[in-house]
């Protein structure tokens, strides 16, 4: 037999990396693009590319940390009252646990059996799985979701800047946007196929949402008529 190819093993890293590399392209290309319409020289707009890359890549990578230790305390909390619960009254746990899979369409008896079977081999990780949802897939992990959106955060903005770098001084709003563009949607491919979803209906998604970011951030460097010679 052929292994089956799931994607939901990577739910936890691709998620933060898709996140921290959409976010690092999005916001220093807006930041990028906000300034550029303000600015008559390339210093100001590298620096505040450069800036919001290392203030972005550390904001993602701690509040992913953060984020993801609140779930982790949650799901350890979970499962020591459940350990309690099965410790206490595990006639009551089987009988809850029997539930769940009659509800799932198994019959009475069958139910019963199955919640023994899989109560005799691990409570714990049966009603984790089954009640509570948690299971080795599923399970958050803080260190992985920092890391992950960090350094996808640094490889995403790191485009933007040296966009700005190379870019010609003129016309940097629009040579920004069209590389934002052409980075979101490659990014959104990648995650796509990575995901096994519709890979035009993620490019679509990020670069309309993209191109709302980025007109928004122009209109507001052009509105304050700022000039950052």
């Amino acid at each position: 037999m052929q292994d089956e190819k799931h994607y939901g093993i990577r739910s936890g890293w691709l998620r933060a990396a898709v996140l921290g590399a959409n976010d690092g392209i999005l916001s220093t290309a807006s930041l990028v693009i906000g300034v550029a319409a303000a600015s008559t020289t390339r210093e100001p707009i590298i620096l505040a590319g450069v800036a919001g890359l290392v203030a972005g890549a550390l904001s993602m990578a701690a509040g992913e940390y953060v984020s993801v230790s609140s779930q982790t305390d949650l799901e350890t909390a979970d499962l020591d009252r459940e350990r309690i619960e099965l410790e206490e009254m595990p006639e009551e746990e089987l009988l809850e646990l029997a539930q769940i899979y009659k509800e799932r369409g198994l019959d009475s008896n069958l139910a019963l059996q199955v919640a023994k079977q899989l109560t005799a081999h691990n409570a714990l990780e049966a009603h984790a799985r089954d009640e509570l949802g948690i299971n080795d897939i599923t399970q958050a992990k803080p260190l992985v979701a920092a890391l992950s959106s960090g350094a996808s955060f640094i490889f995403g903005g790191l485009l933007p800047v040296l966009v700005a770098y190379f870019g010609s001084l003129e016309y940097m709003e629009y040579v920004q946007y069209i590389f934002a563009v052409v980075f979101l949607a490659l990014l959104g491919a990648i995650a796509a196929k990575a995901g096994g979803s519709n890979i035009w209906k993620a490019i679509l998604r990020i670069s309309f949402w993209g191109t709302v970011a980025m007109a928004i951030t122009a209109l507001i460097g052009h509105f304050f008529e700022v000039n950052l010679a």
